[in-house]
């Protein structure tokens, strides 16, 4: 009798155990539960699609959260494509992505189109980014360059024709420049540190080959012995065997900085530090299939933005994302009520109370 007594207990608890260790089901608004660097299994009754456009910055990163997600929850069909940030924000307005991409904060006329078409969004930052200057392996005569010498060879109304025009040490060959195109956030940083006091732009000339593609940029660079060009730190940690990175001179300590995680991480690689964004259509959220990757996407995202080389942001901005989520609290803590764009670091903005009320 005893023995029958203790194997029902035995029983019981194993079976309750077992029922503790199961996945719970998933619904239209509920998802399982994610935990920082546990294997989740084979939740293979998690299905749907989700759709990520916008910033090729940002793509290596969501396509790293893809595929660790993948790991985890097969059936769920994720399409990640990085044809600029621009192109992203028009996505997000006209309701044809779940995830928008984003080298830069959401633009006024941007926002205005999401109100137009109803849709609300989670501002979320993933990551700190080094806009990273690049020549090719062969150059020998550019270590490193100033803002000035950035503005001579990049602006519309200077743009040098040659090395020699830059400086009279320089060769006197033509510089070849590929840079991201005008769909591109990382266009735009670029143009705002250049240009944005004087209200210049970016040459757009006979020398100048225009992307959003950066591996077209990549390779471009690459091929010419005299190019100049600039995207993410990403891209150029991946191809640093084959081109140079230019050390800049930042303009406070007029030290010159190379670009690197820890220079990035410090803020010592000045001005071209920069956080990167993800914008999550709220009523995609709802999906949970769409709920389940956001939550991991948060969840794992030190690991995934470490792996994709980039720097994580603090640990508390990770902890504010999550909360503006569960609180559904959307909008841009980057534009005031008149729509103007708040300067300042990614803690100084990203707070509750740049929220629109």
């Amino acid at each position: 009798m005893i023995r029958t007594i203790l194997n029902l207990v035995i029983f019981t608890s194993l079976f309750a155990l077992a029922a503790g260790c199961g996945s719970p089901k998933t619904s239209e608004n509920s998802s399982t539960k994610t935990t920082p660097g546990l294997d989740y299994g084979d939740n293979s009754s998690l299905s749907g699609n989700i759709t990520i456009e916008g910033s090729s910055t940002v793509e290596p990163i969501s396509n790293r959260a893809k595929e660790k997600f993948n790991g985890s929850f097969p059936n769920v069909n994720i399409s990640v494509s990085g044809q600029g940030t621009g192109n992203g924000f028009k996505a997000l307005g006209a309701k044809e992505c779940d995830v928008s991409d984003a080298s830069r904060p959401i633009k006024q006329k941007e926002l205005e189109v999401c109100k137009s078409t109803g849709i609300n969004f989670y501002e979320i930052p993933v990551a700190y980014d080094g806009l990273t200057i690049v020549v090719n392996k062969e150059n020998d005569f550019v270590d490193e360059l100033t803002v000035e010498q950035l503005k001579q060879i990049f602006r519309e109304d200077t743009a040098a024709k040659t090395w020699k025009d830059v400086n009279d040490a320089w060769p006197d060959k033509q510089i070849s420049i590929y840079a991201p195109g005008i769909a591109s956030g990382t266009h735009d940083y670029f143009v705002e540190v250049i240009g944005k006091k004087d209200g210049k732009g970016l040459r757009a000339d006979e020398q100048t080959m225009l992307s959003e593609d950066d591996k077209a940029l990549v390779t471009g660079v690459k091929g010419d012995k005299f190019a100049i060009g600039f995207f993410g730190f990403s891209y150029y940690d991946a191809n640093k065997d084959e081109l140079k990175a230019v050390s800049i001179v930042n303009p406070i300590s007029t030290k010159s900085v190379a670009p690197s995680m820890a220079s990035i991480e410090s803020g010592e690689y000045a001005p071209f530090s920069r956080p990167l964004f993800i914008y999550v259509n709220a009523e995609s959220y709802q999906r949970a299939e769409v709920k389940e990757f956001v939550d991991y996407y948060l969840q794992n995202i030190v690991e995934i933005v470490k792996d994709a080389s980039y720097v994580p942001l603090p640990a508390d901005i990770y902890e504010s994302a999550k909360a503006r989520i569960m609180k559904d609290l959307p909008g841009s803590h980057y534009l005031d009520a008149e729509g103007n764009k708040r300067e300042g670091s990614v803690t100084e903005v990203y707070t509750e109370a740049n929220l629109p009320k």
